[in-house]
């Protein structure tokens, strides 16, 4: 039938049309200078971590900031209502670190905000925020290298920037973690074109929830947080109001120096979906799209019964082939023979999707504990 073969060349075309551009992505996605030369005085960071229930990741993650060899760094940590032990550990690091480590306790979410922008504003608000020449975003979950911070403040400095993003490599542990993740991290290499980014005439733009450095005056230029109190994919949409204002946004890799393990298993994963497809700006493209999605991430189970098993074969074998290759260069690990199962990554995204697409039917946006009404 004519409509099974244009279905079945359709959604070969589309992965392999993916495929295409995250090799082309990939390479070109600059690194950081390994050891760059700052100035004599260099700027001031102000780094604003996030923190809501994060006792698993925190420990390790505070402490690679506080190891950092940037000499002119703060961090304000907001322990936004926590209660499974993240409070004592931010307490045990500010009282060893004065210097370096604040702690700010908020245990009241206003009306009209998601937790984690009310806590990024909250936190940009402070002295410490207010007097630095950056502020530098990062979730309580991301370790760092020691050297990380001055490599990307020096890559800002030499390329003109006024807001810098970095892909870090995502740490997958458990079975589901290994088996989506990387296709998940590959997935935004694929639709989001490095060398485009600072690029004025180019609608592409980038931010990164483990790492986003971003000049004080561009991010006061456009509001802050504050202007946009209910936007869940905060960092993007930060990435495009600074770049629609005029200013210069990069993004370079991050990977395997800045590290997290963003999810625990596979119940973590499905409400980071439901979270963040919600938020889609076009939203209501979500029911038509799902069918779609699920065509053509199915591609290989149903391709030979539809007279193409050569062909299902081959997109079997170059996904996790091309996808492994770029996910080991960001982690320096090994290939994982649980991608080769990636067909299923499908089915956990027509899911996540679809509980996403009902609570955005009911308006609200739902996390950690939190529904917080979108209207």
């Amino acid at each position: 039938m004519a409509w099974l073969e244009v279905a079945s060349w359709s959604s070969a075309g589309a992965i392999l049309a993916g495929l295409l551009l995250l090799r082309r992505h990939w390479a070109r996605l600059p690194g950081l200078e390994p050891a760059p030369l700052l100035p004599l005085e260099p700027p001031t960071v102000c780094l604003c971590i996030p923190v809501r229930d994060e006792i698993r990741e925190l420990p390790a993650a505070l402490d690679s900031w506080l190891a950092q060899d940037y000499p002119a760094l703060r961090i304000l940590a907001v322990d936004d209502g926590s209660t499974d032990g993240s409070t004592e550990v931010l307490r045990a690091r500010a009282v060893a670190r004065p210097d370096r480590l604040r702690v700010l306790r908020n245990d009241h979410l206003p009306p009209g905000w998601l937790g984690k922008n009310h806590a990024l504003d909250l936190a940009s608000r402070q002295p410490e925020a207010e007097a630095a020449d950056w502020l530098l975003f990062a979730d309580g979950d991301v370790q760092a290298a020691p050297d990380l911070l001055r490599r990307a403040v020096a890559f800002a400095l030499v390329q003109p920037t006024d807001m810098l993003a970095l892909v870090p490599a995502v740490d997958a542990v458990g079975a589901a973690e290994r088996l989506i993740l990387p296709l998940a991290a590959s997935a935004f290499l694929m639709l989001v074109p490095p060398h485009q980014v600072p690029n004025p005439r180019h609608p592409a733009f980038c931010g990164v929830g483990a790492f986003t450095l971003v000049r004080r005056a561009a991010y006061d230029a456009v509001g802050g947080h504050g202007a946009a109190p209910l936007e869940a994919i905060d960092d993007m949409m930060l990435a495009r109001r600074v770049k629609a204002a005029g200013f210069c946004n990069r993004v370079a890799r991050g990977g395997p120096d800045l590290h997290l393990r963003m999810y625990h298993g596979l119940g973590e994963l499905l409400r980071a979906m439901r979270k963040n497809a919600a938020a889609l700006p076009v939203w209501w493209l979500l029911p038509p799209a799902l069918p779609l999605a699920l065509m053509i991430g199915l591609a290989p189970v149903w391709l030979p019964l539809a007279g193409h098993p050569g062909l299902a074969l081959l997109l079997w074998l170059l996904v996790p082939a091309l996808v492994g290759d770029t996910q080991q260069g960001m982690t320096g690990r090994p290939m994982d023979l649980r991608w080769a199962l990636w067909p299923l990554n499908t089915l956990v995204f027509a899911a996540g999707t679809a509980w996403a697409l009902f609570d955005r039917l009911r308006g609200v946006n739902h996390w950690r504990g939190r529904d917080v009404k979108l209207r």
